[in-house]
């Protein structure tokens, strides 16, 4: 087993530092949050909070990624590993950056900025066939059908809104015709030995402001063999085309027995959380997509995954200031004591594993409600007006 350090950047961190410690790696994590978890999985941290927001800069990545190789004595010629989360979306241009300095085990600024912009994607997925929601740059006309306003780059759902034309338009935004269905997202790891699936459900945690905020995910769940082979062939036919490579995640709306593709994620996304098994195989084989040339042969030897999902729990009761709690061992992306939530953001990571995606997904929503009685309830909380708890 390898002991080789390896850098890690994204909004939160945790998942691919858990990963790569299962995979035998010190992870050196550079995140928005510096939570718990991540200082214990992890050789060293950086917490850039400012990205959360703005998205990572570059002068102020490279310092954080330069301070957390000095901490864990990492010389800076020794051309370390990067693995890049969610966060990059909109920033192909820092991608470009790391990818000058370090030996990057992601998708390069080119693909993002092609996977991610909808003058690209969705031209080149009518070309392909591949059935999608009408898609246009200009804001539609006022029209019985509702119609969704997506931000370019955008990841997580707290940035899709029903589009009102009595509105402002905002900007670096694109419009999408809503469609109602089942979310299932294929993800994929794609090496130069072939492609593999594995199949994720997930679910919605709507919010006043944020409709369509992300709830939760289950896998390995099975697909109907048609629709499944009809996701199959989208994901088969669009990743050349696209150039992408490693573990990236194809998002679909399941309307009937017709999928459409909603986005793709050139990046490990949640189902990382999920589908991973205890040795890290998910995170081997991402980097052997990069390194080697046997990433999927190494997915059908070693991959050993068990039902499980995983779900957020948000501040949806009011400004949240975290209780010094004994945390459930499936709990994670713990916040330290003390620190103050704001209304509607993420707390923590619930998971649970059962016998079947099903049951897993069950525990799991019963498990993000006694979480949050439990916060709310603590003495840290109990003292707030009604108004801020509601």
């Amino acid at each position: 087993m390898t002991t080789e350090t390896i850098l890690i950047v994204a909004l939160s961190g945790r998942m691919l530092a858990a990963s790569a410690q299962r995979a035998g790696y010190c992870p050196l994590v550079v995140d928005c949050f510096a939570d718990d978890d991540t200082l214990a999985l992890s050789g060293a941290v950086e917490k850039l909070p400012s990205a959360f927001t703005c998205g990572f800069d570059e002068r102020s990545l490279s310092d954080a990624l330069h301070a957390i190789m000095s901490k864990a004595g990492v010389g800076p010629t020794s051309n370390p590993l990067i693995v890049l989360g969610a966060g990059f979306e909109c920033e192909p241009e820092v991608i470009a950056a790391l990818s000058r300095e370090f030996r990057l085990c992601a998708c390069d600024a080119s693909v993002v900025s092609r996977s991610k912009d909808p003058v690209v994607l969705f031209p080149l997925l009518r070309d392909l066939g591949i059935v999608h929601p009408e898609t246009r740059l200009d804001p539609p006309a006022p029209a019985t059908e509702p119609w969704l306003s997506k931000r370019i780059g955008g990841s997580g759902g707290t940035h899709i809104f029903r589009y009102d034309a009595r509105r402002k338009v905002r900007p670096n935004r694109y419009y999408q015709r809503e469609v109602s269905g089942e979310l299932i997202s294929a993800t994929s790891l794609i090496g130069s030995d072939g492609q593999a699936f594995a199949f994720t459900r997930s679910w919605l945690s709507p919010s006043d402001r944020h409709p369509f905020r992300f709830g939760g995910i289950t896998g390995h769940v099975e697909l109907d063999e048609d629709i499944e082979a009809r996701i199959v062939d989208a994901c088969v036919s669009l990743a050349p085309a696209l150039a992408l490579k490693g573990l990236v995640s194809f998002d679909f709306i399941v309307v009937g027995d017709e999928p459409h593709l909603i986005e793709v994620n050139p990046r490990p996304g949640a189902s990382l959380d999920i589908l991973d098994d205890a040795s890290g195989t998910l995170f081997k084989a991402h980097l052997a997509a990069f390194t080697e040339n046997e990433a999927v042969e190494l997915l059908s030897r070693e991959w050993r995954p068990h039902p499980q999902a995983a779900a957020y729990v948000y501040a949806d009761r009011g400004e949240l200031t975290v209780p010094d709690v004994a945390w459930p061992e499936w709990v994670s992306d713990r916040p330290p004591p003390g620190r103050v939530i704001p209304p509607h953001a993420p707390v923590v990571t619930v998971r649970a594993l059962a016998e079947d995606p099903d049951t897993a997904e069950q525990v799991c929503r019963v498990r993000t409600r006694e979480i949050a009685d439990v916060l709310y309830q603590s003495s840290e909380n109990q003292g707030k007006r009604p108004d801020e708890c509601k």
